[in-house]
C-alpha cells in the first residue's frame, strides 16, 4: 500500500526518522514540484467524482480553452 503524507514542516524530521526505524516501511521523499503534481492530480480526480455522482457540473473544453 502507497500512502501520500502532507507533514509540517517542523514535525517531518521526527515522523520521518520514526518511519525510517520500521523496517516494513519505505521511505521515498518527493520533490515540491512531484508533490505539487500529486496534489493537483488528486484534486482533479476528486473533482472528476463529483462530477460523475452529479454533484458538480462539468464545463466543455470550449469553455476551459477561453478561460486560457
Amino acid at each position: 500500500m502507497k500512502v501520500l503524507l502532507d507533514i509540517k514542516d517542523h514535525k517531518a524530521a521526527f515522523v520521518l526518522e520514526l518511519l525510517g526505524n520500521l523496517s516494513f516501511v519505505k521511505i521515498k521523499a518527493l520533490t515540491n514540484e512531484k508533490a505539487q503534481l500529486v496534489e493537483e492530480i488528486r484534486e482533479a480526480v476528486e473533482n472528476l467524482n463529483l462530477v460523475r455522482t452529479g454533484k458538480q457540473e462539468a464545463r466543455s473544453a470550449r469553455e476551459l480553452l477561453d478561460e486560457i
